[in-house]
């Protein structure tokens, strides 16, 4: 079981690397300086992506909560990703989000900060985990997303499932089942009906949908 939890570790590392180097491409063809809202970002995953520091890169980091400001070209603020009005329509180049939009709760929600994404930014990336994919990814349990809300929650109660729990308080716990709603491709599809849909795929099955939209084509 070890053997195969390193593999599946090794190769998420993988498949997250090779989704970064297809957005800096699709970024490489927008011009400088380089403006970005990310929805729900930190310092260190730009940090980590070796984003941090460049010049020509402007990055509004948006989060609940704003982070510390620790690099010139990353400006943590706090916000709501599901009303981002004090934003103007493509005040962004980009509009990029990284496994968010899974954690608002609700379809309604969804479909403001989808809404919101295509407004501010004149180019949008949206990563997500695959409904359809068995384990599921934040609380580590096969098929947790096709459970009873009921007994996900007295499970989690009970029990610590991935980085969560246990909690006991059945409120609580039942707040933090709620706060997670994967999507599938076809609701993926009607929250970005113009989107191209990039698939990640373990052992066969799709792990990650990225839909985007509004870069330029490859040049010839």
């Amino acid at each position: 079981m070890s053997a195969f939890l390193d593999y599946a570790v090794a190769k998420s590392k993988e498949m997250r690397s090779r989704r970064f180097r297809r957005f800096e491409e699709l970024a490489s063809r927008l011009p400088r300086p380089l403006r970005i809202l990310d929805i729900g970002g930190t310092n260190e995953f730009w940090e980590h992506a070796g984003w941090a520091g460049r010049p020509e890169v402007r990055i509004t980091a948006l989060n609940l909560v704003a982070g510390e400001r620790v690099h010139e070209n990353i400006a943590p603020v706090a916000g709501d990703a599901t009303d981002l009005r004090e934003y103007g329509d493509g005040s962004f180049d980009i509009a990029f989000s990284n496994s968010v939009i899974e954690h608002l709760f609700t379809w309604e929600n969804q479909v403001k900060m989808a809404r919101e994404s295509m407004r501010v930014g004149r180019a949008y990336w949206c990563q997500t985990p695959n409904f359809w994919f068995p384990m599921e990814p934040h609380f580590h349990f096969p098929g947790w997303q096709w459970l009873p809300e009921g007994m996900r929650v007295a499970i989690l109660r009970r029990r610590k499932c991935g980085f969560r729990g246990p909690v006991p308080d059945p409120e609580k716990a039942r707040t933090s089942v709620r706060e997670v709603r994967l999507l599938g491709r076809r609701e993926i599809r009607r929250l970005f009906p113009s989107c191209e849909l990039g698939a990640e795929r373990f052992a066969g099955l799709v792990k990650s949908w990225t839909a985007f939209g509004g870069f330029p084509a490859a040049k010839p």
